[in-house]
């Protein structure tokens, strides 16, 4: 398994998608409803793309998990990635959501299926910080590099750095926090749509990083271990060009096949220099999703990746468990399990 690039992920398969009202005010990338159309056929449109993107995954032989979601009252769980997050050596953690009806997006049935398919052995639960209004909107406030072990965040509403700084205490990272503005001044809401770390190769849009030194310690901490750094201009960052994530498939064949997930939108937006240098190490991979990209969010947001051990699929019974199944109902001492016998 690759440190940085997961084998597996998990898509949240949303029936009642629509662009979020409750965070439209500091989220500057989404965009409204075609006048017109109507909730249905948007739902649909989304469906369509979800169900694209799980097949374009499956067909680059990335192990895909994806959950239906029933619940009109969760218009942003197509998102999985603010809420959890998982890391070698069996930790799960749980975040604090900005909006109060996205809150309701964390899902027991999502944590079960890692416990029980994945090595798990602690879940961090970080989402009783909402109340005192502190928030680390997982691994879209964060863009995390699991080979350096650095947290790279652009300080918002969605990201504070106090979470940060435990985050990193808890899990093993170098907090990197800093601000990033658009032209207008504006703060990014999430770091991952400016930024992207794969295994050899980064994207990110550093001229967003106002402060020249603090810019040019994040291309030094990047750069240090080979890493080449695409640099992503404003302009592609609207086109969400920096919301792309590295995974880690299989050929027909069985090798390893790294791919570079994103939308068809940002793929189009990325100059033939730009694409040279990200398939040097990885294949791209773009599907179209442009009802999706409507919320604000586009390929990285919609990806959970699951950086855990699979447990094998047969674990041989213990003594003291063969000794009281019900084929053989009596203890290793003799006595009989049944009460009263």
């Amino acid at each position: 398994m690759s440190a940085q690039a997961p084998s597996a992920v998990i898509l949240i398969r949303a029936e009642k998608f629509v662009p979020n009202p409750a965070t439209a005010a500091d989220n500057a990338f989404q965009a409204d409803i075609p006048a017109g159309q109507s909730a249905d056929i948007t739902s649909a449109q989304a469906l369509a793309e979800m169900d694209a993107v799980a097949d374009a995954l499956r067909d680059a032989g990335v192990r895909v998990h994806v959950f239906e979601d029933h619940d009109h009252t969760r218009p942003d769980s197509v998102f999985p990635n603010n809420w959890l997050s998982t890391h070698a050596g069996g930790t799960v953690a749980v975040y604090p959501m900005y909006a109060s009806n996205r809150r309701h997006e964390r899902r027991a049935d999502v944590l079960e299926m890692l416990k029980s398919s994945y090595r798990v052995q602690t879940i961090v639960d970080y989402s009783g910080l909402e109340p005192d209004g502190i928030f680390l909107e997982g691994t879209g406030a964060m863009v995390l590099d699991h080979v350096s072990r650095v947290a790279y965040m652009a300080v918002s509403h969605r990201a504070d750095s106090h979470v940060l700084e435990r985050f990193c205490t808890d899990f093993g990272y170098e907090p990197m926090a800093f601000d990033a503005v658009d032209s207008s001044g504006v703060p990014v809401y999430h770091t991952n749509v400016i930024a992207c770390i794969g295994t050899d190769v980064a994207m990110i849009a550093l001229e967003m990083i106002p402060d020249v030194v603090r810019r040019e310690q994040v291309r030094e901490r990047l750069t240090v271990n080979g890493r080449k750094v695409v640099e992503l201009t404003e302009a592609q960052i609207r086109e969400f060009a920096g919301n792309a994530v590295e995974l880690c498939g299989r050929t027909a064949d069985g090798r390893r096949r790294y791919i570079m997930a994103m939308s068809a939108r940002a793929r189009r937006s990325l100059t033939p220099e730009q694409v040279a240098v990200i398939e040097e190490s990885c294949e791209i991979v773009a599907i179209d999703i442009p009802t999706i990209e409507l919320a604000g969010g586009s390929v990285r947001c919609m990806i959970a990746g699951v950086h855990l051990d699979l447990r094998p699929t047969e674990v041989p019974p213990t003594t003291a468990v063969r000794a009281i199944n019900e084929d053989h109902p009596v203890t290793a001492d003799g006595r009989y399990v049944d009460a009263g016998v």
